[in-house]
């Protein structure tokens, strides 16, 4: 349950910090692709995304619905997640697990590939399955975990 607890925490901290970010003018979501470059490629069933980040940079990733598999194919990133900071170097695969979202600091030029199983080939749409910017969709995790801490007095 702790876990669970701490996930949501760092999810609303994660929202807290992209709001900031926004406020002090910092390129976030779609007008990030200005400074980190987001390449498109389809194959059968599937949707390649490849983020490239010179150095230095500080981005908040949106939150993942659905598992998949992302390869840092160049770089050195630190990568903030509910699990604490693991620095990355390029070659690298893993799985992002659904749920996620990251902060990243990117130490090198960094380019990082995720794979999404989709027949879709619209950018927006495939963005609305497989992404969730709703901060109340994701911080059901912290209301489940308050209702399951909640007393009678709480009400």
């Amino acid at each position: 349950m702790t876990e669970l607890i701490n996930k949501a925490e760092f999810l609303a901290k994660a929202f807290d910090l992209e709001v900031d970010m926004i406020e002090a003018g910092g390129f976030v979501g779609k007008y990030s692709e200005k400074v980190c470059p987001v390449n498109h490629t389809f194959g059968e069933g599937c949707y390649v995304r490849e983020w490239n980040s010179p150095a230095g940079m500080l981005v908040v990733s949106k939150v993942h619905k659905i598992a998949h598999p992302f390869f840092v194919l160049k770089g050195r990133i630190s990568v903030l997640t509910d699990k604490g900071v693991e620095i990355i170097e390029a070659p690298h695969h893993g799985i992002t697990p659904a749920g996620t979202k990251r902060v990243l600091y990117t130490h090198t030029e960094t380019q990082w590939i995720t794979v999404h199983v989709t027949d879709e080939t619209d950018i927006d749409k495939i963005e609305e399955e497989i992404i969730s910017d709703d901060p109340a969709t994701q911080l059901d995790e912290l209301i489940y975990a308050r209702e399951l801490f909640s007393t009678p007095e709480d009400s």
